[in-house]
């Protein structure tokens, strides 16, 4: 299955855990792009898409997502299968931890896509996140701020749990 990995990143931590991701998933770096190269015709041309965003202010989307959250919703996403990661702060923003990528993921729930790699939120400090769902996070949680020395083990988990569904 064709599998491309979209991002949007302020200071670098989302492209290098997208870049990680793509290295464990035996992807190409040709297949990790920034969330402003998303058009119709990427989304049209790949099986599962990987979508990475960090969370900013007061659980708010990385700013590149803003346009990438419009075109996904306008595109028929009919069969395709969606990952999601999300990079935050649970220590300063423990309220509002990894939110963007619930932003995503609300954007997106109706739109026919099959969503893969909900994880336990077992391990992680928090206390609230609208990026969890029926108690699981609705994609791969990262702090590396907070927690850069799980952050490896978090993607190699991840990146396994979801490989049976890019075959």
């Amino acid at each position: 299955m064709k599998t491309s990995i979209y991002y949007g990143s302020t200071t670098g931590t989302t492209e290098t855990v997208a870049g990680v991701i793509a290295e464990k998933l035996g992807l190409s770096a040709d297949a990790v792009h920034e969330v402003s190269e998303l058009d119709e015709a990427a989304i049209a041309e790949n099986d599962v898409l990987v979508l990475g965003t960090s969370t900013w202010g007061e659980g708010e989307l990385q700013d590149d997502w803003y346009s990438g959250i419009e075109i996904l919703k306008g595109a028929d996403l009919n069969g395709k299968k969606i990952a999601l990661f999300g990079c935050g702060d649970s220590q300063s923003y423990c309220d509002t931890f990894c939110d963007g990528m619930g932003h995503i993921y609300e954007a997106l729930e109706d739109k026919g896509c099959t969503f893969i790699g909900a994880t336990s939120t077992d391990g992680y400090s928090f206390s609230e996140s609208h990026a969890v769902i029926d108690g699981k996070f609705v994609g791969l949680a990262i702090d590396d701020m907070n927690e850069s020395d799980m952050t490896e083990n978090r993607i190699s988990a991840w990146a396994e749990a979801i490989k049976p569904e890019l075959a």
